[in-house]
C-alpha cells in the first residue's frame, strides 16, 4: 500500500496547480521516494481531491523527468539520472548567467539586501545541518537575480528544471560544498555592490559550475 501519509489534503479550489507543486516538492524533498508507486487513486484520497487533477500533475511531472510513466504498468518516482540532470544544469547555468546580466543595472540596495539575507539564512542552515532550509534560502538568493531582470519565460523554464538539480544537491548535501556556496553568495553580492559586471558574470558562471563536482562524486 502507498504510503503517503506526509501530504496534506489539499484544498478543493487549488487543484492541478497545488497538486502538482505538492507532488513536486514531495519527490524532491524524498518525501516520495525514488522508485515509490505513484498511484492516482490513492494520491487522491491522501489529498482530497478527484484523480483527474492528480493524473494531470502527475503527467506533467513525467515530461519533466521526475516520474516515470508507461500506460497501463505503472506510475513511479524517477530516479537520479546523470546525464538528464547535467543537461538541465548546463541550462540551469546559462539562464542565471543571462540573468544576471540582465539584471546587474537594475539590482539595488533593497535588492541586494534580500540576497545578503538570505545569504545569512542560508548559513545559519548550512550550520545546523538544515537540508531543507539551506535549499530554500538559496532558492531564494538565486531568485532575486531572475525576478530583477523581469523575463517571464527565463523564470518559468528555471522552475521547471531546477527541481532536478535540488534532488541531486539533497542526495550529496555536505558541509563542504555548502560552505563554498556561502561564500560564492558572499562574493557575488560583493561584485553587485561594486558594479563589477566581469565578475558577476564570472562569480554566477563558477556557482552553478561548481554544481556539477557532485555529479562526479
Amino acid at each position: 500500500m502507498l504510503d503517503v501519509s506526509t501530504l496534506r489534503p489539499v484544498g478543493r479550489t487549488l487543484l492541478r496547480d497545488e497538486v502538482y507543486a505538492r507532488l513536486r516538492t514531495a519527490i524532491v524533498t524524498g518525501e516520495l521516494a525514488v522508485g515509490q508507486d505513484l498511484r492516482d487513486a490513492d494520491l487522491a484520497a491522501e489529498l482530497g481531491l478527484s484523480r483527474a487533477p492528480v493524473r494531470q500533475a502527475l503527467t506533467r511531472l513525467a515530461a519533466e523527468g521526475l516520474v516515470d510513466s508507461k500506460p497501463q504498468s505503472y506510475t513511479r518516482v524517477a530516479p537520479v539520472r546523470p546525464g538528464q540532470v547535467r543537461d538541465a544544469l548546463h541550462l540551469v547555468r546559462a539562464l542565471h548567467e543571462w540573468a544576471a546580466r540582465a539584471a546587474f543595472d537594475r539590482m539595488g540596495d533593497g535588492e541586494l539586501s534580500r540576497m545578503q539575507e538570505a545569504n545569512l539564512r542560508f548559513t545559519e542552515a548550512v550550520g545546523s545541518g538544515d537540508v531543507d532550509g539551506a535549499i530554500a534560502a538559496d532558492d531564494e538568493f538565486h531568485d532575486i537575480p531572475v525576478v530583477v531582470a523581469g523575463n517571464q519565460a527565463v523564470h518559468e523554464t528555471l522552475d521547471r528544471y531546477t527541481p532536478l538539480l535540488r534532488r541531486l544537491e539533497r542526495m550529496r548535501f555536505s558541509g563542504l560544498p555548502a560552505q563554498r556556496s556561502v561564500r560564492r553568495h558572499a562574493e557575488l553580492i560583493a561584485a553587485y555592490r561594486t558594479a563589477d559586471l566581469p565578475a558577476v558574470e564570472r562569480i554566477t558562471s563558477a556557482i552553478w559550475t561548481e554544481l556539477e563536482d557532485l555529479l562526479e562524486d
